[in-house]
């Protein structure tokens, strides 16, 4: 079945980040007019950090956002590889370092050890107000990657809030939210870069979420695409 995603074209990056940012900071706005509390759902790599830059500045009321990862690996923060660093740096600081922040990494040696505990003191704030979600060349969105241990059960659309997966050729353990749980969200945008990375999202459009696990969100995800 082919998934045609709703994409906006920007001319250059830096048009795209503004634009995103102040949607995702209207979007977290609306739902704080009506709601106590709002959660932001937001990914590590390198492509979503100019987006926090800006959003870090909005003028909303951060004390009542709660922000949790669609992933991490399974390391402390103390790790370069860490998403939660990440996010500490570039997302909550300024205006934003009034949000609360829920991390998934327990100190557990493995995921699967506390990974129901994790699942317990996140489903209070779900579903999720807003997601962002980026996009490898491989199609994998989040922790969900092709061929990895765990993909089918972080698919499954009766899944828990949390999936342990494996990617191959990796040692490192990760914890994703699954398919289901980031489909729930009132909002989901996927930002993604380059004309590989738009060649790969119009293949994943007529793929299973299987062969392209993007696939699985992009029937309600409101894509944004700069060169």
């Amino acid at each position: 079945m082919t998934r045609r995603p709703h994409i906006t074209d920007y001319a250059d990056a830096e048009m795209m980040v503004l634009d995103l940012a102040n949607i995702i900071a209207g979007e977290l706005g609306g739902v704080l007019a009506h709601e106590d509390r709002a959660t932001l759902v937001v990914p590590g790599g390198t492509t979503p950090g100019p987006v926090f830059d800006v959003l870090s500045a909005a003028d909303i009321a951060w004390d009542r956002v709660d922000v949790m990862l669609t992933d991490e690996r399974w390391v402390p923060e103390d790790d370069p590889m860490s998403n939660a660093a990440l996010v500490r740096r570039r997302l909550l600081t300024g205006r934003a370092a009034a949000a609360a922040f829920l991390p998934f990494y327990t100190g557990a040696p493995h995921p699967d050890d506390t990974l129901a505990e994790v699942e317990t003191m996140l489903v209070p704030y779900l579903p999720a107000a807003v997601v962002l979600l980026g996009m490898g060349t491989d199609m994998h969105t989040a922790s969900l990657f092709p061929g990895a241990d765990g993909l089918a059960d972080a698919l499954d659309p009766a899944a828990p809030v949390l999936a342990a997966v494996r990617v191959p050729g990796q040692d490192i353990w990760r914890v994703t939210l699954t398919a289901r749980v980031l489909r729930e969200a009132l909002a989901v945008h996927l930002i993604v870069t380059g004309a590989e990375k738009r060649l790969a999202l119009d293949r994943a459009a007529g793929l299973t979420p299987e062969m392209a696990p993007v696939a699985a969100i992009l029937d309600v995800a409101q894509v944004h695409w700069a060169p």
